[in-house]
């Protein structure tokens, strides 16, 4: 279960992100809870600053899956995690200096964003880079354990902060916490790295990289299914804190316990993931079957009653979510040649995080007119429709194997197309 770790290179990385992680998710926390005061608990304002966050993401991921083909990704990775450091350190300060206002917030919500877009597509094709296409399952799996470990332990302390010390503090914690990855970036050996030749520079590489996709029916299934789940289901982010606050009528450590509750099950689907690795590639199958059950586990987590039942249905929430996404990743990752790995995953990563700016206002704006368990409800529902629609189309129409891991699909359908028989 932990085969990648062998590689000293990667051991590197993961200690680096586990520290990192840990202050990602802690400001997460402190900047929702941060905009809701200053908004006096507005939701719409929630949703505008996590939609300034991912705007950047449409414009520039497809840019920067370019660059992470063409540029040393290990360089590229430290330069944009100082960036997102020093935007940190500056919200950290002006909220610690009692001059922070909403505008700023969002202003720095933007320039993260900016960073953000560059940073999944190049970390992403990076991991094959380190590991190589053996531990390369793994090491995603991997990946995921340790960023839902931090989710698990960031949101408790980020929410415990904040009630002694305020948000800003958190902020700084984070800014430091960001150099743990750029020392482990550090301190790796390139000479060990699983490069394949740098892409040179010319015209036409984004195009090169979008007809590529186009030409793989197995990448463009997958890519569909994460829009349609990502844009309208996973929108914690926004609605966590809405409940917290205006269902539950909580303060930032209920939100904060929420956010945890979450990634216990996140963190349950990651482990599941990281066993899954060493026995199997992952399917088609598994990911229509998680894709239904998040969107059924989140109708059912927003019509929980009490707040204690509402967190803990979030746990099996966390538990399908995860392994939705996982994978989506490894199938995504194995299925495409390494030389336009940097693209293609820019591409999914536009997908997965580009519907985030419709969702995330849409999902204040459900909130505010319908209750905030609307947006749980409709966001779920959504996901399971998309679920049962994509599924049946790939069953039927598209020819691609799809041998269910679930029990209530036991009937294998044969896949009639060659280049994706190798899709389970």
């Amino acid at each position: 279960m932990l085969a990648a770790l062998r590689v000293r290179n990667y051991r590197l990385f993961a200690s680096g992100q586990i520290v990192s992680n840990v202050g990602t998710w802690m400001q997460r926390i402190a900047q929702d809870w941060l905009v809701l005061e200053l908004s006096g608990y507005d939701p719409v304002a929630l949703g505008v600053a996590a939609s300034l966050q991912f705007l950047p993401t449409l414009f520039l991921t497809l840019w920067a899956g370019v660059l992470a083909d063409r540029i040393d990704k290990r360089k590229l990775l430290m330069v944009v995690q100082a960036g997102m450091a020093l935007c940190a350190l500056a919200l950290g300060l002006l909220d610690v200096g009692g001059i922070v206002q909403l505008w700023h917030v969002y202003l720095l919500c933007l320039v993260f964003g900016v960073f953000t877009a560059f940073d999944p597509p190049v970390r992403q094709s990076f991991v094959g880079e380190m590991v190589g296409r053996e531990h390369l399952a793994n090491a995603v799996a991997l990946n995921s354990s340790t960023f839902n470990l931090a989710r698990v332990v960031g949101p408790a302390i980020a929410g415990l902060m904040i009630v002694w010390t305020g948000t800003g503090w958190v902020f700084l914690v984070n800014a430091v916490t960001t150099l743990a990855v750029i020392y482990g970036l550090f301190r790796m050996n390139p000479a060990e790295l699983h490069r394949t030749a740098v892409t040179t520079s010319r015209r036409g590489q984004l195009m090169a990289g979008l007809r590529y996709v186009r030409g793989r029916p197995d990448i463009i299934a997958v890519l569909v299914l994460v829009f349609c789940v990502s844009t309208f289901a996973f929108t914690f982010f926004t609605t966590l804190a809405i409940a917290a606050a205006n269902v539950f009528h909580r303060d930032a450590d209920g939100y904060g316990l929420l956010s945890t509750l979450l990634a216990v099950g996140s963190f349950a689907g990651a482990l599941l993931a990281v066993r899954r690795s060493t026995r199997r590639k992952p399917g088609l199958g598994l990911l229509v079957g998680a894709g239904f059950l998040f969107g059924l586990f989140e109708v059912i987590a927003g019509l929980m009653p009490t707040y204690l039942a509402f967190g803990l249905a979030l746990i099996p929430c966390g538990l399908a979510m995860m392994t939705f996404m996982n994978t989506a990743n490894s199938t995504i990752q194995l299925s495409t040649a390494p030389e336009m790995r940097g693209r293609v995953m820019a591409l999914y990563m536009l997908v997965f995080i580009g519907g985030n700016p419709v969702g995330a206002p849409m999902t204040g704006w459900m909130a505010a007119e319908f209750g905030g368990r609307s947006p749980f409800i409709i966001g779920g529902a959504v996901a399971v429709l998309s679920t049962v629609v994509c599924g049946w189309v790939l069953a039927r129409r598209g020819g691609i194997q799809v041998r269910s891991r679930l029990p209530w699909v036991r009937r294998p359908l044969v896949a009639r197309t060659p280049e994706l028989a190798h899709v389970d």
